[in-house]
């Protein structure tokens, strides 16, 4: 009679440098921080990097709008004789209100 196979207990392997780069270019582009103990093992840091890498980057101009809404703002502002309002230049919902507000 056979006996069960044995599970062997994980041995942790250490991480590789380019793991580490990448998980550093992910941490900056999140805004986050990268636990130093994800840093020591080499699958704990693949898991961190997965979760990271979906995560949709953080950044400071997400609120600002697009170069083509605003250049269609400024075709309407001219067409209807009018000027668009400042407060719609560093918001993009409210430049999608003024655009729909000013057809």
């Amino acid at each position: 009679m056979e006996d069960a196979p044995v599970a062997l207990p994980a041995q942790t392997l250490p991480a590789t440098p380019r793991q580490i780069a990448y998980a550093r270019s992910l941490a900056l582009r999140n805004r986050t921080l990268l636990p130093p103990e994800t840093q020591q093992d080499r699958r704990a840091l693949s898991r961190w990097i997965e979760a990271q890498a979906r995560m949709k980057p953080n950044s400071a101009f997400d609120h600002l709008p697009s170069s083509r809404q605003v250049a269609f703002a400024e075709r309407l502002a001219r067409i209807k004789r009018r000027a668009v309002p400042g407060e719609c230049f560093r918001d993009k919902l409210l430049m999608s209100k003024w655009i729909d507000g000013n057809r």
